[in-house]
C-alpha cells in the first residue's frame, strides 16, 4: 500500500472560532454570510418582554435577537475547517460565554462604532481569560469613520491585539477577518519544546 497520503483524502483539522460582540454588532451576519452549510441559528423576534432590558440605542430597527448561538461551519484549506459559535449579545446571555469559549483557538471581537461600549464586556472577557482576539470593525452603512488608532484608544487595546475593518454581510470580507484570526492565533501558541522538535526531525 501506498504509504503516501493524497490531499484528496486528507481529513482536515476541526478549529473551533467564537465569533462575540455587543448587542447588534452583526455576529448573526458574518456567521451567515461566511458559513458553507446553512448556519444554525437561534435569533427570535424580540417582544415587548425585552422593553427596558436590551438597550437598542444605536439599532432601533432590530426585530430580531440571539438567544442562545449562531453556528456555521467554513473550509479556508484542506488542512483546516473552521467551526464558527456566535455568541448572543445580550447581558442577561452571557453565562453562555464560557461554554462556547472552551476549546476555541480564538475569537472575533465584532465592533460597531455607532455603539463602541457594547464592545468593552466582550474585549474584557477574553483577555481576562488569555483567549487569543482581534477586533473586527464592522462596518455599518451611515456609521463614522474612524482610524485605527482611534478604535485602539477608544477600545484601550494592548498593542499587539490586530484591528482591521470589514462588512460581516460579505464572504469574502468575512473569510479575511477569520484567516487574520487563525494566523494571529497560531502565533500565539507556544513554541514546542526542543526535545519534541528534534525527536519528530
Amino acid at each position: 500500500m501506498d504509504s503516501t497520503t493524497s490531499s484528496d483524502s486528507m481529513i482536515p483539522t476541526p478549529v473551533k472560532i467564537v465569533v462575540a460582540g455587543g448587542f447588534g454588532a452583526g455576529k448573526t451576519t458574518m456567521v451567515a454570510s461566511v458559513s458553507e452549510i446553512v448556519p444554525l441559528s437561534t435569533e427570535e423576534v424580540m417582544t415587548q418582554a425585552s422593553d427596558g432590558i436590551d438597550d437598542l440605542t444605536g439599532v432601533e430597527r432590530k426585530t430580531t435577537t440571539t438567544v442562545a448561538l449562531d453556528f456555521g461551519r467554513i473550509t479556508i484549506s484542506p488542512q483546516t475547517v473552521l467551526y464558527l459559535f456566535g455568541t448572543p449579545g445580550q447581558d442577561r446571555f452571557w453565562f453562555m460565554w464560557d461554554e462556547l469559549a472552551r476549546g476555541a483557538i480564538g475569537t472575533v471581537v465584532l465592533v460597531d462604532t455607532r455603539r463602541l461600549n457594547s464592545s468593552f464586556a466582550a474585549i474584557d472577557f477574553f483577555e481576562r481569560r488569555k483567549i487569543p482576539f482581534i477586533v473586527a470593525v464592522n462596518i455599518f452603512d451611515g456609521a463614522e469613520r474612524y482610524e485605527e488608532g482611534e478604535i485602539r484608544k477608544a477600545l484601550a487595546l494592548s498593542p499587539g491585539v490586530p484591528v482591521m475593518f470589514f462588512d460581516a454581510r460579505q464572504r469574502e470580507s468575512s473569510k479575511l477577518a477569520l484567516i487574520r484570526l487563525v494566523r494571529y492565533a497560531m502565533d500565539k501558541l507556544p513554541p514546542e519544546p526542543a526535545e519534541l522538535v528534534s525527536a519528530g526531525s
